[in-house]
Order: structure tokens, then sequence, then C-alpha cells
């Protein structure tokens, strides 16, 4: 196995799916579990979800569903990110989320006559203008021009600021969907499952529970933004291993360029881990790794498979020696927030971004 590891800690991940489901009380809890689920591992991650009670899975392509149901998920899988390929998806029992009128009779078109119809969300903009149907405009495909080989399931929409310090811009949008809602009632049609909730919304705002919610970064144990995050559980750690001890003297360059310039005569310690990884470069003169539960700073450029970390202050580091990259080693602690900011990003890009290379292993204890 290569020296560099993620561990991924699953009673920490039962452990936030049970702060959500003490949140949001009645309402389904559909995981979200794209992007290799935020980097932790999709299948493994959604297996364990869903016996500790996650009741469907949403991802964001056909192809992440298709990876679910290979591995023997049985479980419904909500597809996100927009479809093209109705059939496919029609065979493996994935249900779309349909964001325009287009998409509505596109679907509609291709779907199999032969089978049941075809279940189905569909996406309202309620102000984050990106997918989905203005509320007026969903409201009339509802009354006059809905396909029958299309079975409505659920109507969503997503919010684009629950995680900001003000939130008119989130009642607004909560307020809108509620209308909706409200507009459907009142047309006499019947009301489909609707959500709206992210992780943000379930922490800050009861009101947007609904009849479902989608977590996501708090399942792997952040809250983006000020959101309290005190109750959840960080799921992932990142560790390697110091591969070589290197002495330098003061004014020797490191690694390429020379952007870091010794000012004094330094012990350097060497880590297989680069920008391949998903370690990134702008953490080049930046960041820095754990060593013997004590902060090393990373010096010089990071690269593709290698990072240098300055030990100098660190007494007897060795070849071998564990590096923590995100995680906590002693009472030393490094969070995918904190590395999120030394590369002026956020947590879900860093978690997100550890490549498939980088061997995932999975802990009970």
């Amino acid at each position: 196995m290569s020296p560099t590891v993620v561990e991924i800690h699953l009673p920490s991940l039962r452990h936030n799916l049970q702060e959500v489901t003490r949140r949001v009380g009645t309402a389904a809890v559909l995981a979200v579990v794209k992007a290799n689920a935020y980097g932790h591992g999709a299948v493994p991650v959604s297996l364990a979800l869903l016996a500790a009670g996650a009741h469907q899975l949403g991802v964001a392509t056909v192809e992440e569903g298709l990876e679910l149901r290979a591995a023997g998920v049985t479980a419904p899988i909500l597809v996100m990110g927009g479809v093209h390929d109705i059939q496919t998806l029609q065979r493996s029992t994935l249900t779309p989320v349909l964001p325009s009128r287009g998409a509505v009779e596109a679907a509609s078109r291709l779907a199999d006559p032969r089978t049941a119809p075809l279940r189905v969300h569909l996406k309202i903009d309620t102000g984050m203008s990106r997918l989905g149907l203005a509320p007026d405009e969903a409201l009339a495909l509802l009354r006059s021009d809905w396909p029958p080989n299309l079975h409505l399931e659920g109507v969503m929409s997503h919010l684009a600021s629950a995680d900001e310090p003000d939130g008119r811009e989130t009642e607004q949008q909560l307020a809108r969907f509620r209308a909706f809602l409200d507009a459907i009632r009142s047309a006499g049609l019947p009301v489909p499952t609707a959500h709206i909730a992210n992780s943000a919304a379930i922490l800050k705002y009861p009101s947007s529970h609904l009849d479902l919610v989608r977590p996501g970064l708090m399942l792997y144990g952040y809250a983006s933004g000020p959101t309290p995050s005190t109750d959840l559980r960080p799921v992932l750690t990142w560790k390697s291993r110091v591969i070589q001890i290197k002495k330098v003297e003061k004014g020797q360059p490191v690694s390429y360029g020379g952007t870091f310039v010794a000012s004094r005569p330094s012990t350097l310690a060497v880590l297989p881990v680069g920008y391949a990884d998903g370690y990134s470069r702008a953490l080049s003169n930046k960041g820095h790794a754990l060593i013997g539960g004590r902060p090393a700073p990373v010096v010089g450029r990071v690269c593709m498979d290698l990072t240098v970390v300055d030990v100098t202050d660190h007494p007897a580091v060795r070849p071998g020696d564990e590096a923590v990259l995100l995680g906590q080693q002693g009472e030393a602690v490094i969070t995918a927030n904190d590395l999120a900011a030394w590369q002026d990003t956020i947590s879900y890009e860093v978690l997100c971004r550890i490549g498939p290379r980088v061997t995932r292993v999975y802990l009970e204890n």
C-alpha cells in the first residue's frame, strides 16, 4: 500500500447522519454522495449511510448512479446534475431531476413506453439562477402540459446563500418555494415530495426541512460558512509518511523555481504526496503537515508527487514517521477548513480534490 492514505472513520459518518435525523424529525434523508462522496468513496460511504438509516442517495451524474447500482445498491437514487441518457437511467431505475421544459419534453419522448411511468423530480429556480424552471412556468406546465408517461415524484429547489450570515435571501427563497407549493394545492393538483434543505439549511432553517432533506457536507463532518458545527465529527484523515530526510545549508533554494530559500541550516522531510493526489500547489510555502504532533511548514513548491516540509525544529524525525495532512495528531489538528483557508477556497473543494490514487481505508474504531 502507498504510504499516503485516507482513513474514513465510519462511526463518525454514522454520528453525523444521526445529527441530521435528530434535527429534521420526520423528514426523510437523501444522503448526497456525488463526487465520490465528497472524496470519501461513494460505494462504501453509501452502503454505510443506507445501513444507518438514510432513505435514498443523491448523485450528480448517471455514471455515478450506475457505479452504485453495480455495487448492489437498490435504494432510490436521485440524479441531480442534468440527464443525457434517459434509456440508461430508466433501465437502472435512477430518478432524474428535470430542470427545464425541454428536459421534461425530452424525458417524455425518450422514455420507454413499455415500462411504468418514469419517476422524476422537477427543479424550481427560486433564486439560485442556475438550473430550474421559474415557479410560474413550472405551475403552467403542471396544470396543462405535464406528460402522462412521467410520474412527478418530487419538486425541489436549491438554496444559494444558506451558509451566509445574512439570511434574507434564504428566507426569500423559502417563501418563493412555499408559495409555489401553495399554488399547486390551490390548483387542485397533488403535491409531490418537496425538498430544498441542504446542509446549511438543515442546521439553520428548520422551516426548510419539509418532506425530505439533502445533507452533503455535514455528513462528512463540516458546515460551511459561520454555521456552528460543534456537534459534527470530521470523517476523513489524510496521512502520509516521511520518505527522506535532507539537510540543507543557509541560502539553499528548495524545490522548483527556488521559491523558498533556507534562512538557516535546515532539516527537511520529503513526503510522497503532491498535487496529482489533490494536495494543491496553492499550498506551496503556505500549508503545513503535522509530524510528531507539531506543525511542519511546507517549503518550496508542492510538486506533482512530492512535498517538502521543514522539520528543523522537530527532534529526531526519521524516514517512516507519520505526517498528517488533514486530521488530528496528538493535540494538533488540521481541518479541511484550514487547508481551504491556506489556498483561498472552500472545504468542499479540498475534500473532493483528493485523488483516486490515494488509497481509502475504512475504519470501525
